[in-house]
């Protein structure tokens, strides 16, 4: 069945729903008048049939309408909304087999309450166009919620990397030599890889790499170090062992046509983290590294090293093995940019796994607290930069304690300069919730060098009158304040005037 007569059984059952039950028809009225069983009725209110020429015509007949007012395409006003949703595709771009949830049932959700279903679908949009939302947006939060479903980690992609480096015969040794995997590339997969192939074309010097499939041309950028040169290459591997023909062509995804595009980047990065950081060899550093008795970032930047792993990459592989392999399963994962030119952050990648934690991206245009060790250390790094003393990774730990609430975070943050992106510097910060397990499996956790702050989510929101780090008047708490006494004013009046 099309997509069109798929949308066409929905519309047409929410018409003869709503004809039905304007004449105060039951579904056993219908069923005599219309000569048509109540079973199939049914199934024809809830979108899965599309009763054929003759039926319809009986159908019309018994609701008083003509055939062509039931068959066409156009809602009430009530039900328009859904009709507009029904024919953008909308419905058929969610990747819902994913969550477990048909098409079907989300049919019948709206037969069986079209109004308000349609008033549901109005607002959304209407919200979608005040906030610029489109179908890219939502492709990237469905896949966000879908790794976290699965707290990041799937078996699948694990073993295809095992089959890998069986079938190809890579060494165990780390780090990957970045020759080897270009060998396999040229060799296996025709590959014609370009150093310098974005060169000539200065508006593409943001991209780390672009794919010409036509030609099988991988271009990359030339400013890359070896390790993201690996990393890219580790990608193509990927979307060629795991035989992922719905691809985007850049490094990094523009703009999501399909959400089979997007979930199949996905899982070519997942491909090559694991390629690089290889499962057993990264558990066992981080259970000897979770066993100190005092933080040392050194040690944790070593790790890192030992793979020749960005930070990017390092903190990927520990989304995956920490919730798996330590119980450490309500944990937030953000990447920070921050433009020194303008002083400003901005979160483009994160993930939260077991719940929504406090940190978190938004889109109210506030400032981000500088409490934050995410801030804080890209705040540190620019001025050392600015010394001309540090131009490397730069680590520090934090525990974050949120204001209001009784949640605590470890927070493990990194930061570096943002080549290729001249000018930039990028921070990620993996968060673990304090609690029982965290305090028996962190040695080092309650080591003094370890810095304990009190923090917010944005400075318009803090209540903290004396904060030095704040960026921004708190102008939502003032907001509550006023309203606040302005009630309690009424509440005073209304007792003087009894």
């Amino acid at each position: 069945m099309s997509i069109k007569s798929q949308n066409e059984r929905i519309i047409f059952g929410l018409k003869v729903k709503q004809l039905r039950q304007s004449k105060g028809l039951s579904f056993s009225e219908l069923s005599k008048q219309a000569k048509l069983s109540v079973s199939y009725l049914n199934e024809i209110e809830k979108g899965k049939k599309y009763p054929k020429e003759d039926k319809i015509t009986t159908l019309a007949a018994a609701l008083d309408v003509l055939p062509e007012e039931l068959t066409s395409l156009e809602l009430d006003k009530n039900m328009a909304p859904v009709g507009e949703l029904l024919q953008s595709n909308f419905l058929n771009e969610l990747p819902l087999d994913l969550f477990g949830i048909e098409l079907a049932k989300v049919a019948e959700i709206i037969a069986n309450a079209p109004i308000r279903v349609g008033a549901f679908i109005s607002t959304l949009l209407e919200l979608s166009r005040n906030y610029a939302l489109n179908e890219e947006n939502f492709y990237f939060g469905a896949l966000r919620a879908y790794l976290e479903l699965h707290h990041n980690y799937f078996e699948e992609l694990e073993e295809a990397v095992e089959s890998f480096l069986e079938t190809y015969q890579v060494d165990a040794a780390r780090p990957l030599q970045e020759d080897h995997l270009k060998q396999i590339l040229t060799d296996f997969y025709n590959y014609d890889i370009r150093e310098n192939g974005l060169d000539d074309y200065p508006d593409l010097n943001k991209l780390r790499s672009v794919f010409i499939p036509e030609r099988n041309i991988l271009l990359l950028n030339s400013r890359l170090t070896s390790m993201q040169r690996a990393f890219q290459m580790g990608k193509e591997l990927g979307f060629n062992h795991l035989q992922l023909s719905e691809r985007a062509n850049t490094s990094s995804l523009l703009k999501g046509k399909v959400f089979e595009e997007v979930i199949n980047h996905s899982k070519a990065i997942y491909f090559s983290v694991a390629l690089h950081i290889p499962r057993q060899s990264i558990v066992d550093d981080m259970r000897t590294f979770f066993a100190k008795e005092r933080w040392d970032g050194e040690a944790l930047l070593s790790i890192m090293k030992k793979y020749h792993a960005t930070p990017e990459m390092f903190y990927h592989r520990l989304t995956n093995i920490l919730p798996r392999f330590f119980g450490m399963n309500k944990l937030f994962f953000l990447r920070f940019l921050h433009d020194p030119e303008t002083d400003t952050f901005d979160v483009d990648k994160e993930l939260h796994l077991s719940r929504r934690h406090h940190p978190h991206g938004n889109g109210l245009f506030e400032h981000y607290c500088r409490r934050w060790v995410a801030l804080s250390l890209l705040q540190d790094l620019h001025a050392l930069q600015q010394e001309g003393k540090y131009l490397d990774n730069f680590v520090r730990a934090q525990r974050s304690r949120y204001i209001g609430t009784s949640d605590e975070y470890l927070c493990l943050t990194i930061a570096r300069p943002a080549y290729p992106s001249p000018n930039r510097n990028v921070s990620v910060t993996i968060g673990l919730l304090v609690n029982k397990h965290i305090r028996e499996n962190i040695k080092f956790l309650n080591d003094p060098a370890i810095q304990i702050k009190d923090v917010n989510q944005t400075c318009e929101r803090c209540p903290i009158r004396d904060c030095e780090e704040r960026a921004a008047p708190p102008s939502v708490i003032e907001k509550r304040e006023e309203w606040k006494n302005i009630q309690e004013g009424l509440l005073r009046l209304e007792e003087e005037m009894k």
